[in-house]
């Protein structure tokens, strides 16, 4: 009995001993659970995460506000936003590669503070001069016979253009060169930190233009420029602190492969180190060969010091581009370039076109939130596709899904309801044909004119595709005899959307794909080679519908784009065949 007592009180024991322990294991996790998600927030991604949403709010904000202020300035007309995106353009097109060449020879924590530095007080200070014109605009206009106006203009627009470059750099310095290194080239971690960087895009896509327009609407545009300029100044102190806090606690971002710096102190350099070789060696055999190199390098170094520096810049690219051309992903990164030749996405063409369908601006403002959505169901299916098949096949599966969904916006053309009317891009035909006439007539009942409020910016989204955050909502629906049929627009607008989904999936697919492949000495120009290339053939897209802008040839722009967008694919799934058949040479 007394064994038994014992034996019971030892077992109560034990089991308060065991509880014990079962509770002091339970308060160390629970201490834990803290405890990691305090490393968490301390840790590089979380800082990168945090550093790339303020910049991107930044820019979103940035870009939404400059295009209505330049429409309000000049007024209310497209010239001066056109002008912008026509001057933002063509600067990434010729300095694209020498952006790259740029943040491919200098540290990575100088690149960073120095693209952060000049892009926030770029549009610091052309916020500052925006609220001194919009507040002193008519005593502006009578200096200088206008003049003054004028030079405003001219150094708001360059501003605003040195602003995109340095974001450019930014962008190229930050998302294709850091992320790979703080990874540790773990392809799984840099998958999930591109598309976690994505998804912070898109949302910043919706909600920062809606942010900085409400502040527009329900004070003014002096307002609106000031919180612009707040800020991007306290943008810039967190944004620097977060990255230099991220270059030194990531040791190997402080390792970089030496860039080759051809000035003119190179070129002398040799000139002096081939005399001195002609003095001591024994002189060579006049051979053609050493002739033409003596003549070649007399030549450059007889140059004035601004030649020889526009010679050296016209080197630079030429070499950019040689290098992108030799990549082993070319054919990927000029198939998602193609991709960039299209009116499907929600810009500014797309969204006034559905406004001359009867589209009201609450509903388009609706369905731009469902494209956000589907864009990011696109970063989540990238994620589970590059785990279950593999990259290249990530991106096969991602390409045949964009493209089976944008077979709804071909349907969309000639669905009732389209607007579409050949006859109207051979007007002489039209004329002498009266029944061509009529059809004409019958189609435009439902095609209404589009009011004063485009004021959307005429270029490309810098770290994606397409503007999705770029359109200032209509009030009211025009009025007049309703479409014939919905059928053409929803169509369109179903394929759009859905779209999306392999649209984002192939962006991350082509570009992580560019991160592994491409050596590191060569990342900054190949990326900036590849920014000229999305802008480049986003000004097509913009000559397009200069072209052909009436809403009766909308349904040309889409059969062209889907064309485009084919061919982009195409390279791809070449792409694709060369890799795989490499692969299978190689096991």
């Amino acid at each position: 009995m007394s064994q038994r007592v014992n034996a019971s009180q030892c077992g109560g024991v034990m089991a308060e001993l065991e509880s014990d322990n079962i509770r002091d294991a339970r308060n160390n996790k629970a201490r834990s659970i803290p405890g990691s998600a305090l490393i968490y927030l301390k840790g590089p991604k979380f800082l990168i995460y945090v550093s790339g949403a303020l910049s991107m709010w930044g820019d979103r904000m940035w870009h939404f506000a400059i295009s209505v202020f330049l429409i309000e300035l000049y007024g209310r007309s497209l010239l001066l936003t056109a002008v912008f995106g026509l001057v933002v353009a063509g600067s990434v097109l010729l300095l694209g590669a020498l952006l790259g060449d740029w943040v491919d020879r200098n540290p990575r924590n100088k690149v960073a503070h120095a693209s952060l530095f000049v892009q926030n007080i770029s549009v610091t200070v052309c916020s500052i001069v925006l609220m001194l014109v919009f507040s002193y605009k008519q005593r502006i206009e009578q200096i200088w016979d206008g003049w003054l106006t004028v030079v405003c203009y001219t150094v708001v627009i360059i501003l605003a253009d040195v602003a995109n470059l340095a974001s450019t750099a930014l962008t190229i310095a930050i998302q294709r060169d850091w992320i790979v290194v703080i990874t540790g080239y773990n392809r799984g971690h840099l998958a999930g930190m591109n598309a976690t960087m994505r998804r912070i895009d898109q949302v910043t896509n919706i909600l920062a233009p809606l942010a900085v327009g409400q502040v527009m609407t329900l004070a003014s545009n002096v307002v609106g420029c000031g919180f612009i300029l707040g800020w991007n100044l306290v943008s810039l102190i967190v944004e620097f602190f977060f990255l230099s806090r991220v270059y030194r606690i990531v040791p190997a971002l402080s390792v970089k492969p030496p860039g080759v710096e051809v000035d003119e102190v190179y070129l002398q350099r040799m000139e002096r180190r081939r005399l001195q070789e002609g003095n001591v060696a024994q002189p060579q055999p006049l051979t053609e060969g050493n002739c033409n190199t003596r003549l070649q390098l007399k030549e450059i170094t007889d140059l004035p010091l601004c030649f020889r520096r526009f010679r050296w810049l016209m080197s630079t690219c030429k070499d950019g581009w040689r290098a992108y051309y030799r990549q082993p992903v070319f054919l990927a990164g000029m198939g998602l370039a193609f991709l960039y030749t299209t009116v499907l996405g929600f810009d500014c063409i797309t969204t006034g076109y559905a406004y001359t369908q009867g589209i009201s601006g609450s509903l388009l403002s609706l369905l731009m939130g469902v494209s956000a959505i589907t864009g990011l169901l696109g970063t989540v299916m990238f994620t589970r596709l590059r785990k279950t098949y593999g990259l290249v096949n990530t991106g096969i599966i991602s390409s045949c899904l964009h493209l089976g969904c944008l077979l709804l916006c071909v349907c969309s053309v000639f669905a009732p309801g389209s607007p579409m009317d050949l006859s109207l891009l051979v007007p002489d035909v039209a004329a002498n044909s009266s029944e061509l006439g009529g059809m004409g007539r019958q189609r435009q009942k439902h095609t209404y004119p589009l009011g004063g409020g485009s004021n959307q910016p005429l270029l490309p989204d810098r770290s994606s595709i397409h503007w999705t955050n770029n359109t200032v909502l209509f009030d009211n629906v025009p009025s007049g005899t309703a479409p014939e049929s919905y059928v053409s627009i929803i169509l369109l607008f179903l394929g759009v959307i859905t779209a999306r989904i392999g649209l984002w999936s192939f962006d991350l697919t082509v570009t992580q794909l560019m991160q592994e492949n491409i050596c590191e000495s060569e990342r900054g120009v190949v990326n900036g080679v590849q920014s000229s290339m999305n802008y480049l053939m986003d000004l097509l897209h913009f000559i397009m519908v200069i072209s052909a802008p009436q809403p009766q040839h909308f349904g040309i722009l889409v059969i062209i784009s889907v064309l485009f967008i084919t061919v982009g694919h195409t390279m791809y799934f070449l792409y694709a065949h060369q890799a795989k058949r490499k692969s299978r040479l190689n096991t």
